[in-house]
């Protein structure tokens, strides 16, 4: 094996929808540095290929018909897999996120969004950078804000608040120093102001903490 070829990221497609899943498989493994190890339907058949094969990220699809892709979430740790889980689905029940990023999803993708997003994607879960849909994030965002009047919960600044918005956009210091015109040092100082008033101390912590905490608030 060359030593590009060891660099490529190895995936693992996750859907019980045929056509879509063999052309997602086509449209990756064209892309310069992904390798689709294999796609199936099932469960089982993901369990299979995952105690066989070496994989770092499986993107699965919620619904496989009469299976939750989220059971395979269970599985994952029992089996030893190190890698990261990337659900593309077309839909989502905000309620089940906070349980599925406890879990240790890297980010939902919906399937609505156009192909090039997915594998700018892929890449920026893979850095360790957090993924989720900007619908969905900007839900969890307006009922953080709302909640600010909130005694219980520390007030967050204005600046906060947008770099909170850019971290969710996977952002790094620099893209969030130059959007918003403040020094790399800034961008740091609030980043800690927020770690601690969430009481996290990485970004994808942070996060989490923020979905999970104010998802299911009125």
């Amino acid at each position: 094996m060359s030593a590009a070829a060891a660099k490529n990221i190895r995936l693992l497609i996750v859907d019980d929808h045929t056509l879509f899943r063999e052309s997602l498989a086509r449209l990756l493994q064209s892309e310069l540095g992904f390798e689709v190890v294999a796609n199936c339907s099932s469960l089982v058949e993901a369990i299979r290929i995952l105690k066989s094969r070496q994989i770092d990220m499986i993107l699965l699809d919620l619904d496989l018909g009469t299976e939750k892709g989220a059971s395979l979430l269970d599985e994952l740790q029992s089996i030893g897999f190190e890698g990261k889980v990337l659900l593309v689905t077309a839909g989502v029940n905000d309620r089940d996120v906070p349980g599925m990023i406890r879990k240790g999803i890297a980010g939902i993708f919906m399937k609505h969004n156009p192909p090039a997003m997915l594998v700018h994607g892929i890449r920026d879960a893979m850095k360790g950078k957090v993924l989720f849909d900007q619908d969905l994030l900007r839900r969890a965002f307006e009922v953080l804000e709302a909640s600010n009047s909130d005694p219980h919960h520390a007030a967050l600044t204005t600046r906060e608040k947008l770099v909170l918005s850019l971290v969710f956009e996977g952002s790094t210091n620099k893209e969030i120093a130059d959007r918003i015109q403040i020094s790399e040092s800034a961008v740091k100082g609030c980043l800690q102001q927020l770690f601690t008033k969430t009481g996290v101390r990485t970004r994808s912590q942070l996060v989490r903490v923020v979905l999970e905490k104010y998802r299911d608030e009125p």
